[in-house]
């Protein structure tokens, strides 16, 4: 069924779904988007002007790796270092654009940019979950859609007012917001540990994670998160064996 033949109003109504089922999401994030905003106009010794930070959410849309980029800013970083060093954050997001690929590769070409450049963490939870429970439904992109819009436009606000009361109130980075993140990052993660191998994968990048956390470039968060995934496949491919013995 193309994207055309599907009614208008039931095209809404997935997108409207998929907005709806992204508003945990949007509460996880929002103290996020305020601190990012408060550090562009608050920290000290960042060659930055507000409009440039609400620049980098409109066009980036990729929270770790922005405050990644402001922090190396702040230390006078060469421009190499911190594409390279934010190119190895983002490289999570190739393993989960691989994951929705399959139900996403009949789409057009605009529609796979457009979903592309919504694809973060939360809206890839919410779309992958989705895929779960209606698989192979045609109006996945427009759930998806709604999800990625709803997540893109939380983050622009936000970022606006953390660019308005940092400036304001300089401190407002340092009231521990940043729990958020961990609390949305335990929301994504735990709803995908269905099977002892998902928990070994899991397990398996936290711990390396962990323990590679002074690696440069935060290069030990790229080999945790590829270590997880040689560990779930390794057990996936041995717990398909098994079973179709």
């Amino acid at each position: 069924m193309s994207a055309l033949s599907i009614p208008l109003q039931t095209r809404g109504a997935a997108f409207a779904a998929g907005a709806r089922d992204c508003i945990p999401m949007l509460v996880g994030a929002a103290p996020f988007g305020v601190i990012f905003g408060a550090m562009v106009t608050g920290m000290p010794g960042l060659p930055l002007a507000a409009w440039l930070g609400q620049l980098m959410s409109l066009i980036v849309f990729a929270g770790s790796s922005q405050f990644i980029a402001v922090g190396l800013v702040a230390s006078h970083a060469a421009l190499p270092v911190i594409w390279f060093t934010t190119l190895i954050v983002n490289a999570r997001h190739l393993l989960y654009a691989a994951a929705l690929s399959p139900r996403m590769a009949h789409l057009p070409l605009r529609w796979r940019a457009l979903l592309g450049l919504l694809l973060v963490d939360e809206t890839f939870a919410v779309a992958i979950d989705h895929e779960r429970r209606h698989p192979g439904s045609p109006l996945a992109h427009w759930y998806f859609l709604g999800a990625g819009v709803a997540m893109y436009l939380n983050w622009q606000l936000f970022t606006v007012i953390g660019l308005v009361f940092g400036s304001a109130f300089p401190g407002l980075q340092a009231l521990g917001l940043d729990f958020a993140m961990v609390a949305t990052f335990i929301a994504i993660v735990m709803p995908q540990v269905r099977a002892a191998r998902f928990a070994a994968a899991a397990i398996t990048a936290g711990v390396l994670a962990y323990c590679w956390r002074n690696l440069p470039y935060q290069l030990g968060l790229l080999a945790a998160v590829l270590a997880g995934v040689a560990v779930g496949t390794a057990l996936t491919v041995w717990h398909e064996r098994r079973t179709s013995k």
